[in-house]
């Protein structure tokens, strides 16, 4: 019967969509778990009814403390839960966290003993991130041992409030002088029983003994995501799902409503998490399998199950910055020679082309897509590894991942976005990549879509063709004729005759290209095109390069937007 208090060892009933008898629980304690939001509407089902504070509450008490971990129980809530109205999470936090500065809140960090699973030696642990600063929305954490559920609980004693760390410095949490606003936190009264403040997410390390801890991945904020590969820094940003992004409709931003993380298996260098994910026009649930290394693998099993119709949606999705480069120099005078995360778009399309499409820091909003039926992969990458290309000795971007998504199942029609939103700032994350469906997921329906997301240095499956190291770009004085300088490199190229052997193949969808000449350096494995676009009157033109050899591509293919 819903509403039954559950026994450890046992299932307790999920509550029906349309159960009225609910826990009695007060409008503040509401609040805390995420459950009040009267006059709630979504788009599409028309007028909304408030739903009942009790019904996420007993849901997750079905998967909650004493419970054995069922993935379709998890599913089932997530279906039960796409029939209600959709009910926003509070933000609200005591006046010690909802006014940190970001200095202050990095220095939050979780003590050591608090980790989950710490010093175990059981290939990962995870330490449960504050709320506060940007961070406000509450997500609760579950830990799953031998298949029983222990709700991870917060405590103000499980932190350490002290300063950031800073070169060659303890990382924060591991002692240091607390700043006078992190005291007062430390030294304020702990928050009522009934308003747990639950996490903002969690960040997760190696625990491999005999060996340092390595911070390999981080969740935090709406359905992102980061990891890296040994030896990386992090860079690109994961979304597991995306909702209109750039769309007129405004873009909607879904959330992780709680996370259950089962114990790894000692040796095994596999950690599994399951999630809830939550929004105005979806629910569903998301299975995570991590594995780190040389090269951090992540598998995403999602099943969707929307509320109201979805016709944009995005799938392996990713976010990066890119401020500037050769392509487009920084305006201000800057130390360093190139600024951003990541440096194009590859796309292994169901043709089996390969395809590399440079991106930019343009001067207004730009929306590519690359139509395509089951892509065999794309994602935005890194591929400037020296130093010299940078410059940078703080943000070392040499060391950022590239992030290549290869779906597991076939995902139809559809296409490939890029977007590309000007910017000044080096941490904003102008650079939008993600599969789009060309089939809208009906409401009451339910879709599941699975890929593969590498964190790496290099693709886990290089095309056997030349690829491009670098464009850039000038203008002819006094006109608005820009020259293109596109270089490629591969073992293709290195052929005693390619200067003779290689062609260009160039076109231009506005404009005109021409004056093109090529330079063969086959002692380096190089060849470097020039050509020159008139683009007229044209505010945007569409350039593809390739070279052929015997009529057969020998390099990947080069695209590429231009705008003034």
């Amino acid at each position: 019967m819903a509403g039954e208090t559950a026994s450890a060892g046992k299932t307790a009933p999920i509550p029906a969509a349309d159960d009225s008898r609910a826990f009695s629980v007060s409008r503040r304690a509401a609040l805390a778990l995420g459950l009040a939001a009267a006059g709630a509407t979504v788009t599409g089902l028309g007028p909304a009814r408030a739903q009942e504070p009790s019904f996420l509450e007993a849901a997750l008490a079905t998967v909650g403390d004493g419970e054995t971990f069922d993935p379709a129980r998890l599913l089932e809530i997530a279906r039960l839960l796409a029939k209600r109205p959709y009910t926003d999470s509070p933000s609200e936090l005591p006046d010690d966290f909802s006014n940190l500065t970001y200095d202050q809140y990095i220095g939050i960090r979780a003590k050591p003993g608090s980790y989950l699973w710490h010093g175990e030696g059981r290939g990962f642990t995870v330490e449960p991130l504050h709320r506060g600063f940007i961070f406000a929305s509450p997500v609760r954490l579950y830990a799953v041992d031998d298949g029983a559920i222990r709700r991870v609980r917060y405590a103000r004693d499980l932190f350490d409030f002290g300063k950031p760390a800073t070169a060659g410095q303890p990382a924060p949490g591991a002692g240091g002088t607390p700043p006078a606003a992190a005291a007062q936190a430390a030294n304020a009264p702990a928050a009522p029983a009934e308003e747990p403040l639950d996490f903002s997410g969690f960040r997760m390390y190696t625990d491999v003994p005999g060996e340092a801890p390595q911070e390999v991945a981080i969740f935090q904020g709406a359905t992102f995501f980061r990891a890296k590969a040994r030896g990386q820094n992090y860079g690109v940003h994961a979304h597991t799902l995306m909702l209109r992004p750039a769309d007129a409709k405004g873009e909607e931003l879904p959330q992780f409503r709680a996370f259950w993380i089962e114990r790894p298996l000692a040796g095994s260098g596999v950690l599994v998490i399951h999630a809830l994910l939550d929004s105005e026009s979806v629910a569903g649930v998301v299975r995570f399998t991590f594995r780190t290394g040389d090269t951090a693998i992540t598998d995403v099993e999602a099943t969707l199950i929307p509320r109201a119709r979805l016709d944009h949606i995005g799938i392996g999705g990713s976010t990066a910055n890119f401020l500037f480069g050769p392509i487009r120099q920084s305006t201000v005078p800057d130390t360093r020679v190139a600024v951003h995360d990541i440096g194009g778009l590859q796309i292994h399309n169901g043709r089996s082309e390969w395809l590399w499409r440079p991106v930019d820091n343009p001067q207004t909003l730009q929306i590519s897509a690359f139509l395509d039926v089951s892509p065999k992969g794309f994602g935005l990458l890194q591929r400037g590894r020296d130093f010299g290309a940078y410059e940078d000795d703080v943000q070392h971007f040499e060391r950022r991942p590239s992030l290549w998504v290869e779906p597991l199942q076939e995902w139809g029609e559809g296409a490939v976005q890029l977007i590309e939103v000007p910017t000044t700032s080096e941490g904003t994350p102008n650079i939008i990549s993600y599969w789009r469906p060309t089939q809208a997921i009906e409401a009451g329906t339910e879709a599941r879509f699975s890929w593969r997301l590498f964190w790496c240095w290099s693709l886990p499956e290089r095309p056997n063709l030349a690829l491009v190291r670098g464009t850039r770009i000038g203008a002819l004085p006094g006109s608005r004729v820009r020259r293109f300088a596109v270089s490629f490199v591969g073992d293709e190229l290195a052929r005693p005759d390619i200067g003779t052997a290689v062609k260009v193949s160039l076109s231009a969808s506005r404009g005109t290209v021409g004056n093109t000449r090529v330079w063969t350096y086959p002692e380096r494995k190089l060849v470097r095109v020039l050509f020159d676009l008139d683009p007229g009157n044209e505010a945007s033109s569409e350039l593809r390069l390739e070279l052929t050899a015997a009529e057969k591509p020998v390099s990947e293919s080069w695209l590429f937007r231009w705008t003034p």
